[in-house]
């Protein structure tokens, strides 16, 4: 069997979605793999030149996984990991230049690797619609849930928040960086019906705050009251601040699987959700559906959802019961055996 490398790219970025797909399995592979990672960090054109240039040099007479959506052309004896195409799919999501260099790259990668894992069924379907992918040459994979995401006691939570600054007593937590696609315009335009019925609540939108402010289309003149921007939650304070909220709500206008929101059931929290894309996938009927781009269906849940003890027992219940179902030890098994299929 070959050696397997992996594509440690992801190194050179803050710990979200999938830089923690990649860092969960590739923890689960210690001494089986090699990670390849630039000396330092690379972000941007950077990133990608080492990526293009360097790394194929670094892989050779290996297998090469690639767990971010993004590999190096030269490397056919690859496997690349694929979250989602929103970048052809949805340019208008992303930065103009973002979106010009996935439209040139993904196309000639998926051509040249010798298999694709996806993470979805959704994100399958994507891969075979847009880009002709033909359907064995990729495996789905569905992501998986932390063990340290798991109910939290009072005071892991007060100390959560102290960290954090969070003031409210009740609150409702969106997490999430990635602008325009999470849809925070639309969340804030329906706070202040939120807050009209519910006057105690507080929204907490934990994520890079420079990110939002530059890729979101929201008007951050006007911030409705009792919201409050934490900036970027360290990874190991996100089971606590689930903890601690009333619900979380995700109106993401998509995902290629959706890790916020199972986190947070796997946290005993009650999810509202965009049911669109992966979502429906992920949580099954463990969380109230709506309808991102309708005022009144985000607001509605909300109220609906927090103003209910009965309601929010039963999502807790279902919502434990469905994150048990994704675990990173089943994700990181079938991702070795694709891995070792094709070295």
């Amino acid at each position: 069997m070959k050696r397997i490398m992996i594509n440690g790219r992801y190194r050179s970025h803050i710990q979200t979605g999938m830089q923690n797909y990649a860092a969960e399995l590739t923890a689960r592979m210690q001494g089986r793999v090699e990670t390849i990672s630039p000396a330092r960090s690379l972000k941007g054109a950077q990133g990608h030149l080492w990526e293009q240039l360097f790394l194929p040099m670094k892989a050779r007479r290996s297998l090469l996984w690639s767990p971010n959506n993004t590999g190096p052309l030269a490397a056919r004896h690859q496997v690349c990991t694929f979250h989602d195409l929103f970048p052809i799919e949805h340019p208008d999501w992303y930065s103009a230049d973002f979106a010009r260099l996935y439209a040139w790259l993904l196309p000639m990668l998926v051509k040249r690797v010798a298999h694709m894992i996806a993470v979805s069924h959704y994100t399958k379907q994507s891969l075979m619609k847009r880009l002709g992918v033909p359907a064995d040459k990729i495996t789905v994979i569905h992501n998986g849930v932390g063990d340290q995401y798991r109910r939290r006691s009072p005071e892991e939570i007060s100390a959560a928040r102290a960290r954090l600054g969070i003031d409210f007593e009740r609150y409702v937590v969106t997490v999430g960086s990635a602008g325009r696609r999470k849809n925070l315009s639309k969340l804030l335009e329906a706070w202040p019906k939120i807050s009209k019925s519910v006057p105690d609540l507080g929204l907490v939108v934990a994520g890079h705050k420079c990110k939002v402010r530059s890729l979101s289309q929201t008007d951050f003149s006007d911030i409705p009251e009792r919201t409050y921007f934490t900036d970027y939650v360290p990874q190991e304070l996100l089971p606590a601040l689930y903890s601690g909220a009333t619900s979380i709500i995700h109106p993401t206008l998509g995902e290629g699987f959706g890790l916020p929101p199972l986190e947070a059931m796997a946290c005993g929290t009650p999810a509202i959700v965009s049911m669109n894309t992966a979502l429906p996938e992920v949580v099954g009927d463990a969380a109230i559906g709506i309808d991102p781009h309708d005022v009144d269906s985000i607001a509605d849940a909300v109220i609906r959802m927090v103003s209910s003890s009965e309601l929010q027992q039963e999502h807790r219940r279902r919502g434990k019961r469905r994150a048990a179902m994704f675990s990173w030890k089943q994700c990181a098994e079938q991702t070795w055996k694709v891995l070792e299929a094709f070295a």
